[in-house]
């Protein structure tokens, strides 16, 4: 049972998008901060209602291809790691760094079972259209992660195709390691399908803010455990421009926090976030799935921990803090929280 201190609210924080005098839109955020004990220092709104944690959890999904001895098997560097956690946005760093790991474990972009789309970095969609080329399974933002769960397979000298399905061991590990960290018997969970085809699941915030604190503080989980979550923290503190990619706030927050935090964006405005230092773990849904609620109110309450830097606010403070302008670079907005909330 999860403990819930005086610090606690019913209320979601509300991210407030003003043109002009006047606010014009308003997002609703869901979020919790737990300690890895499952204290939770601060809530916002229902945090045990079921959410698909979508892409946030990509960190703890990558657990599996460290623990199986796969990355050291394959000799996978922090690139690659950094690369197995990522949404990326499609750039040639990506796509030329999934096709040198494919080559690595014996495998092509054939295997990979996540589809294909144009990349979501606009000048890197135009380049790979006036070259005349169109996107492969390389391009896809999960590559990375598909990528690391053929190399798990590929170790475990298991039969790796249709690892996106649920009964898959692929899935079947996953499915365990979220468990284990959420503490949580997730066979009766909601399941739908993510954009890169593999199942989502439906989990409290509260449970998820608990998962990532574990992730952040894995000082009571066994030591293999514990090392595998450090040495992806390591990676995406090393790697940050693999998570991600440019004008991204995964790789501005990873890339100027220097290990103090590890987050993760999701689908339909999710985002997690891993303290390493103070051992919490943040967990955040905007309830309209806007991606530019939750970085607001991500923002807001790093600060309210006192975790803010002045390099992590020339980096973030354009996603966090953010000032809207119109096609001839008037500022027109602004977006920040109800400040007496954090």
């Amino acid at each position: 049972m999860k403990k819930v201190d005086a610090s606690s609210s019913v209320s979601p924080l509300m991210v407030n998008i003003s043109r002009g005098s006047m606010v014009e839109s308003r997002h609703q955020v869901t979020a919790v901060i737990s300690d890895a004990h499952g204290k939770i220092l601060k809530s916002y709104g229902e945090t045990d209602r079921p959410v698909y944690l979508r892409s946030a959890i990509k960190p703890l999904q990558a657990l599996p291809l460290v623990e199986s001895g796969a990355a050291d098997a394959f000799n996978l560097t922090s690139k690659e790691i950094s690369l197995a956690c990522a949404s990326h946005t499609g750039e040639d760093i990506h796509v030329e760094a999934v096709l040198d790991w494919l080559r690595k474990i014996g495998r092509t972009i054939d295997d990979l079972e996540c589809g294909s789309h144009w990349p979501t970095y606009r000048p890197a969609e135009r380049a790979l259209a006036a070259a005349g080329k169109t996107p492969t399974t390389a391009h896809n933002n999960c590559s990375g992660k598909h990528t690391g769960f053929l190399t798990t397979s590929v170790h475990l000298n298991e039969d790796h195709k249709g690892y996106i399905n649920l009964d898959h061991p692929v899935q079947k590990r996953l499915v365990k390691v979220l468990e284990d960290f959420t503490d949580l018997d997730l066979s009766g969970a909601p399941v739908g399908i993510d954009g890169c085809s593999i199942p989502t699941l439906g989990i409290p915030l509260s449970n998820a803010a608990l998962a990532i604190a574990r992730f952040a503080n894995p000082e009571k989980l066994s030591e293999e455990r514990a090392a595998a979550c450090k040495k992806i923290q390591a990676a995406i503190a090393e790697q940050p421009e693999m998570i991600a990619g440019s004008d991204r706030l995964c790789t501005a927050l990873n890339r100027s926090a220097k290990g103090k935090v590890i987050a993760k964006v999701g689908a339909e405005g999710v985002y997690l976030a891993a303290l390493p230092e103070s051992g919490l773990g943040i967990a955040m849904k905007a309830q309209d799935g806007n991606t530019r609620g939750v970085e607001i109110a991500l923002g807001q309450l790093l600060e309210e921990l006192g975790i803010m830097t002045e390099e992590m606010h020339r980096e973030m403070d354009e996603f966090v803090l953010p000032t809207y302008k119109n096609w001839n670079d008037i500022e027109v907005g602004s977006g920040g929280t109800d400040q007496d909330q954090v």
